[in-house]
């Protein structure tokens, strides 16, 4: 079939716009931020230690990673930092507060199945029975720049929610324990955020669990007596990566938990 001169003019202009437009169409399909925030607060939990007698000694942050049917509720894992845990376990009693997002607070009793606090892993796993708990999908490693949310609940306090990338990839020797594979995100946080989630801003997939931040010793001069205060570096978050989490889930016997990038739909578990 012959085409005029002027009407393939046309049919290449219509295949430029496409193939030009493509990330435009694409774009169509990706979520909206507060549908991305839907997916993301649900699964944002805070943890309360306590004394026997009710006295709060520490607070932290989690994330729900998956869920199990019981007879009754759900078992909800939840995955926070692992110094948030030494030194509480037989001794003190561990709670999980869910649904904070949803302005309709619950706090249950937590057991901790698994925890390291140790140079090169700073996790722990906790159990609660619960329903529902919403849990939240694993992503892909994230590049260089990744847009990224981080939910905490700092000073034991309300959820805040951050907003930043990730500004540095350590692709270090991992033989050194000191520079194993943890990312930086420069979404700022304050004490009581550890172990709260940091998801991709684009998508509401976990890609990390925060582990710490940076800080800078600032003391008057001249004060009688001495004293000081530690203040977060800004811009300076560190992140355990979801590889350092399979291998902490797997040397546990957990394994089954956290599956491959894009696994499950951060379902809620409602009996």
């Amino acid at each position: 079939m012959r085409v005029h001169p002027g009407a393939r003019g046309l049919v290449w202009s219509a295949i430029a716009a496409i193939v030009l437009g493509g990330c435009g169409v694409a774009r169509l399909w990706e979520p909206t931020r507060e549908e991305v925030l839907d997916r993301i607060l649900p699964s944002a939990v805070q943890i309360v230690v306590e004394q026997q007698e009710g006295r709060r000694v520490r607070t932290g942050s989690g994330v729900v990673v998956a869920w199990r049917p019981t007879d009754r509720h759900s078992d909800c894992f939840v995955l926070t930092s692992g110094h948030t845990m030494t030194g509480i376990v037989g001794q003190k009693q561990v709670y999980v507060v869910f649904d904070q997002a949803r302005r309709a607070a619950k706090r249950v009793p937590a057991t901790v199945v698994a925890y390291r606090d140790a140079a090169d892993v700073d996790l722990a796993l906790l159990r609660a029975e619960a329903s529902p708990c919403t849990s939240v999908p694993s992503g892909p490693p994230p590049l260089l720049g990744t847009p990224v949310w981080v939910v905490g609940f700092p000073w034991g306090r309300h959820m805040t929610l951050s907003s930043g990338i990730v500004s540095q990839i350590n692709a270090d020797d991992r033989s050194d324990p000191e520079t194993a594979a943890r990312l930086m995100v420069d979404a700022p946080v304050s004490y009581g955020s550890s172990g709260g989630g940091v998801y991709d801003a684009r998508t509401g997939m976990l890609i990390g669990i925060v582990e710490g931040y940076s800080t800078a010793r600032v003391a008057p001069q001249g004060a009688s007596p001495a004293w000081y205060i530690d203040v977060p570096v800004p811009g300076q978050t560190y992140v355990t990566p979801l590889s350092d989490v399979r291998r902490f889930l797997g040397e546990h016997g957990f394994a089954d938990l956290l599956g491959g990038p894009g696994s499950g739909l951060g379902a809620t578990a409602v009996r």
